[in-house]
């Protein structure tokens, strides 16, 4: 039965976030890290101010529910997003542009694992929290910046697409791993189990957006919304019956429904509930993330944010000029993809359940929170400054003398 001091609870938990939101844009911040700092300040680890706790939320599993279809949704809206078509139309400049970012920024963050004193395995979860760029942050300040009909919004979501499908493929694998634990027969059923869910629905993706074309014709949209999430939501849960993460299971999904005439009609029903439930994914990484952890790990995450954005600004410049961008445009393309944020996020609340070490249940999660939170505010500066940065940079001299900026 719901209480007065739940629904107060919930009031004041969504009013909390609704402020914090509403700051984090009036500074041009993204909310993702507003939300996970409300998460803190209500949880179990609050402060208390004049002898009372501010504690609203003394654990995140009241909001397990909403926050796991919060990392459906999310995932679902990657896929969904995917635009398949105009990348394979201009495969050969995206793959040179894919080719640039991952091939220096992935190894990269497995290094920095491996420096960490991780095991193969840790730092292999460490290298995709820290080579996946934020899609919703990097998506959002390209609107806001006016940039998203420029040649390097373009280059951006295509190496986008890229990071986030290299990253799904190797939660799905590294996540088999963890679960299948040290047992060599144990680890391989479960991979072989895993892959042909995983192939079984690439195929039902790939040769089935007819049926769905077909099955959500309808004229409303209250039912047309809840077939959708319905099906995102029952084959996440299939998908964690057998093994593989339920993010991966729900991003496979929405590249399905990308496929269809319905994209548009989901975009403008379903944006809001991802948004909604999505903030309480993100107030419940908060609540769960120990302050003492957050602090016992600053060092590293500073230490790490200095590598890998130096390596990302690198990394996706060059992926720009591979496209053939210019200069100017390519430092963009490395500033916009910056950002951390919700993929990374999905990984550390799965090593937090999931984890079979300290390391995978506690510092990599916290890691990953502070890593996030750095890295969303200074993606957003970086991407607000890409031109000055552009401008401070000495420009190249070609063999003739001339500038080629």
């Amino acid at each position: 039965m719901v209480t007065p001091s739940t629904l107060l609870t919930a009031g004041a938990a969504f009013v909390a976030l609704a402020v914090a939101g509403g700051i984090a844009r009036r500074v041009g911040q993204s909310v993702i890290a507003a939300y996970i700092l409300v998460g803190i300040l209500v949880g179990p680890a609050a402060p208390t101010v004049g002898g009372t706790p501010l504690t609203l939320l003394a654990s995140a599993e009241s909001l397990r529910l909403l926050a796991d279809l919060g990392v459906v949704l999310l995932l679902f809206f990657v896929g969904l997003e995917l635009s398949l078509d105009h990348l394979f139309a201009e495969r050969n400049r995206f793959f040179l542009a894919g080719v640039a970012d991952v091939g220096i920024s992935l190894p990269l963050g497995v290094g920095v694992g491996l420096a960490l004193g991780f095991s193969w395995l840790e730092a292999g979860f460490v290298g995709l929290i820290v080579f996946n760029s934020s899609t919703v942050i990097v998506a959002k300040s390209l609107t806001d910046l006016g940039w998203v009909a420029d040649a390097e919004s373009h280059v951006v979501l295509g190496v986008l697409v890229i990071e986030d499908v290299l990253t799904a493929l190797g939660f799905a694998v590294l996540s088999v791993f963890l679960v299948g634990g040290a047992d060599v027969s144990d680890a391989a059923a479960s991979v072989a189990r895993s892959l042909v869910f995983l192939v079984v629905l690439v195929a039902a993706a790939y040769y089935g957006a007819g049926l769905l074309e077909r099955a959500f014709d309808g004229d409303s949209g209250e039912l047309f919304s809840l077939g959708v999430i319905g099906v995102g939501a029952a084959v996440a849960g299939v998908g964690l019956a057998v093994g593989v993460s339920e993010a991966v299971a729900a991003f496979v999904v929405g590249t399905a429904f990308g496929r269809t005439h319905h994209a548009a009609r989901i975009e403008r029903l379903l944006a809001p509930i991802r948004d909604l439930f999505a903030a309480v994914f993100f107030l419940a990484i908060g609540v769960a993330t120990d302050p003492r952890l957050l602090t016992a790990t600053f060092a590293v995450v500073a230490a790490a944010t200095v590598v890998t954005v130096a390596g990302q600004l690198f990394s996706g410049s060059l992926a720009g000029l591979a496209y053939g961008l210019d200069r100017r445009r390519a430092i963009r393309v490395g500033c916009a993809l910056a950002p951390r944020g919700e993929f990374s996020l999905v990984i550390a609340a799965f090593l937090a359940t999931a984890g079979t070490t300290p390391a995978l249940r506690e510092t990599i999660p916290a890691f990953t929170v502070g890593y996030v939170l750095v890295t969303s505010v200074l993606g957003t500066v970086l991407m607000r400054n890409a031109d000055r940065i552009s401008a401070a940079l000495p420009a190249r001299r070609s063999v003739a003398g001339s500038d080629d900026g």
